[in-house]
């Protein structure tokens, strides 16, 4: 593909050779000759006079430089549009595998694609243009909109409901049942019913090997836009906001409430019943076990006896200004020594 197709295709200014064939895109460090790379931060722009690459696609033009350049609003995200062009994964055809089994009541629109060994439950609805892939599992009465993405091994439990875009990478499970138990007089466990579904909106991608558990009551939900990465725990009646990024290893306790356009890094713990406000970053392996402002960035986890804990964080926020104190002392009793 020439690289003025593809300046024109993501709508980017050209600097240099229209003609250049390209055959791929790669990172900075990797991309061969033929390919396109892209320079998203200007403090790595001094690796570029070392690229290899014949394009790049950059934020503002550089001074002499090496390769021809594409000038974008949003280099990455040209990027992973430019990937677009020479890589899509493989669709399957539409129709259903004789292998799949799929209930007489279900729905299903238009233009699906049901893998070997996938199963669809009674009254179930999926919408047009869905894709099962083998050994995907949907329990009755779930409700799925358009272009619904399942990859092998996803699950969808009874009665959750799905919306549109929705994307489901391998092992993901949609509604198993919230952690709850009522504990007897004799110290034995009572299973509680989860009788809320998970609801997950629109433009959600979750990623593989993580759980969104059905809430006892109510529901647990998923707005619109957010993406999880794998082995990510999200508890029984939780509500992700719109738009969070919430990375591996983190795991949400029943009822917590994460706010527009939160960020959790990987490892995070969020001890339930509290409310993370939007614009809220929360580092790695953080715990968090209060509600968080908005915009804040926090982290840490003093992880040791909580009755020790309780009185240990109230002194923490205080460490600098008595560190300070205690070298001013410090130095005023070294000056008396030497009187």
């Amino acid at each position: 593909m020439k690289l003025g197709d593809i300046g024109r295709r993501l709508g980017c200014e050209l600097a240099g050779d229209a003609e250049i064939n390209i055959t791929g895109v790669a990172g900075m460090e990797h991309a061969a000759p033929g390919q396109l790379t892209f320079l998203a931060n200007p403090k790595y722009a001094h690796k570029v006079k070392d690229t290899r690459a014949s394009a790049i696609l950059v934020s503002e033009r550089l001074r002499d430089l090496p390769v021809a350049s594409l000038i974008s609003s949003n280099p990455y995200l040209d990027f992973a549009r430019a990937l677009e062009l020479f890589y899509q994964p493989p669709r399957p055809r539409p129709g259903m595998d004789a292998l799949a089994s799929v209930a007489a009541s279900a729905r299903i629109g238009e233009g699906a694609s049901i893998g070997p060994f996938a199963v669809v439950g009674n009254n179930v609805t999926i919408g047009r243009n869905a894709v099962l892939h083998p050994h995907v599992v949907i329990y009755e009465g779930a409700e799925i909109g358009d272009d619904f993405l399942a990859h092998s091994h996803a699950v969808v439990r009874e009665f959750c409901r799905i919306g549109n875009r929705v994307i489901l990478q391998n092992g993901v499970v949609i509604g198993g049942d919230g952690f709850g138990f009522a504990k007897r007089a004799d110290g034995t466990h009572y299973k509680i019913v989860q009788s809320g579904p998970a609801v997950i909106e629109d433009d959600v991608e979750i990623q593989s090997l993580t759980s969104v558990d059905r809430a006892t009551v109510g529901e647990t939900r998923v707005k619109r836009g957010a993406k999880i990465d794998s082995l990510v725990q999200v508890g029984h009646a939780c509500v992700v906001g719109e738009d969070n990024i919430i990375c591996a290893q983190t795991g949400l306790a029943g009822s917590s409430i994460l706010e527009r356009n939160v960020l959790l890094a990987g490892q995070v713990g969020i001890s339930g019943h509290l409310t993370v406000h939007e614009n809220a970053v929360v580092y790695a392996q953080s715990g968090v076990g209060g509600d968080v402002e908005p915009g804040a960035r926090i982290s840490g986890s003093p992880a040791f006896a909580a009755n020790v804990w309780l009185r240990a964080i109230t002194a923490f926020p205080k460490l600098p200004e008595l560190l300070k104190l205690v070298r001013e002392l410090k130095k005023k009793v070294e000056e008396l020594e030497k009187q």
